[in-house]
This record gives structure tokens, sequence and C-alpha cells, in this order.
């Protein structure tokens, strides 16, 4: 992605089945919003997707998927989604694909790696079903293990693992994730911005409005917050992630919010 005026735009791409990078869109804010998809459909074992993104320095560009993506059953090896950004100074990522699904004996293992040069914001979302819940499939896959990495000018700012295998330890377990399906985490990030106690309270505000769901806000050390959350459906999850979503844009990246269209 360059930046074109006051405009960001998709300067190279090139992708290969079964990874599609859309046509983006570009906002009134001059910023790019482009979907990333699979028109297969799914994720099967053996598969190992790698995605690589750069962004050009003042560039700001909005990512998202069309739709959940589905694990579907693994007989052998894991399925691998690899996903490298790289920020150039002053740039502005928003990465929010829709929540994983993994089906039965499925085995996923994901990792994002976003590399921030001085002075770039980021918002990046991790969020995961327990399955096909609308089928009564709960903690019935093989593996699920997602790596969040995140560089602020070359230090680590924020170094998250989840991995969950329910043949070893029970997800409903008390302390765990008890009768709650869906997990979100929300990461804001940003280089050379102090005013991180109220972007926090906000985020907080925002999950105290809505009943349905468990979550909470933490400072990082440096550069940033991150917002946990725990839901039992699938509709809770995705309106609180819009809501956050848009208090992150408007409190971080100084950007009004939009419609998340997806079609």
């Amino acid at each position: 992605f360059e930046r074109r005026g006051a405009r960001t735009i998709l300067g190279k791409s090139r992708f290969t089945l079964p990874l599609q990078a859309l046509t983006p869109l570009t906002l009134d804010d001059g910023t790019a919003y482009l979907m990333l998809l699979n028109p297969t459909g799914g994720v099967l074992g053996g598969d190992h997707l790698v995605t690589e993104i750069i962004q050009e320095a003042g560039t700001h560009v909005s990512l998202t998927t069309p739709s959940a993506t589905r694990i579907y059953r693994t007989s052998e090896r894991p399925a691998i989604l690899e996903t490298t950004i790289q920020l150039g100074e002053g740039a502005a990522l928003e990465y929010l694909p829709d929540h994983v699904i993994p089906h039965v004996r499925s085995a996923l293992r994901q990792s994002l790696r976003l590399e921030m040069s001085p002075g770039s914001r980021a918002v990046v979302l991790d969020s995961m079903a327990s399955g096909r819940v609308a089928h009564g499939e709960r903690w019935s896959f093989t593996e699920m293990d997602s790596r969040t990495e995140v560089f602020q000018c070359g230090k680590p700012a924020f170094l998250n693992r989840t991995r969950i295998v329910p043949a070893l330890r029970n997800p409903r377990a008390a302390g765990l994730m008890e009768e709650y399906d869906y997990m979100v985490c929300m990461g804001l990030f940003a280089d050379g911005f102090a005013n991180w106690l109220p972007v926090a309270a906000a985020m907080n505000a925002e999950l105290e409005r809505v009943s349905q769901v468990c979550g909470g806000v933490s400072l990082l050390s440096r550069g940033g917050c991150v917002v946990r959350v725990l839901a039992r459906s699938a509709p809770d999850m995705t309106s609180l992630n819009k809501k956050l979503w848009d208090a992150a844009r408007e409190l971080v990246l100084q950007a009004p919010a939009f419609d998340h269209r997806k079609y």
C-alpha cells in the first residue's frame, strides 16, 4: 500500500488461490478498505497460507474478511495460517478479520507478526468460536494454536499465545471458558501515543454496556492496551466487536466510524 495525495492505494498485489485479495474501496477519510478471503469456503489440513502486507509511510489500511474462517477436519497435518504486516512511519492499520470456527477434529496453527515503525498505529483483532455451536459442536476440535507478536521500533510490545487442546484440558472447566463459546482479543497499539488511561476507560465503558459478555482491558507496559472478551453468542460478539472497533478508531486512529459493509 502507498500514499497518493490524501488517499491510500493498493500499489502492488499478488495472490495465489485459495488466498484472494479483493479490490479495495476508498473510505471518505482516504482509508483503503480491503477484504481478504478464501473463496473455497474454508481451510483444510495441510494448507499453508502465507499473507505478507507492506504499508508505506503515511498509509491507512483497514483489512477484514467477508465472513468467518472455517477450519475443516484435519486427518494428518494441521492447517497453517501465517500473516506478517510491516507498517511504515506514521502508517495506520486496522486488522479485524471475522472469527475462526474450528470444525470437529480440526487443527489450526496461526500467527500474526506486526512490525511497527515510528509514529505508526494499529488495531488488531483475534477471535474464535468453540466450534459449530448451532450444530451442538463445542470444543470438539483437536487443537487451536494462535500467536500474535507486535514489535514497535524493533522492540516487543505485545507477545501473546493461545493454545487450546480440549483432549488435554476441558475448556469448559471452572476458571477457563466455562459457559462461554466465543473468545476475543483486541489489541490497540500506537508509537508515541501516551494517553492510554482514557482509552482503556472508554473501552471498559463499552464492555459494561453489554451484559451478556465478560471482559476487561489491560494496559501494556509500553504503547498500547488489550481488550479481552468472552461471549455466549456470535451476535453478542460481533455487535461488541463493532462497537469496540468504532471506539478504537476514534480514540487511537483519530478517524470517524463507518459502515462495516461486507458485501
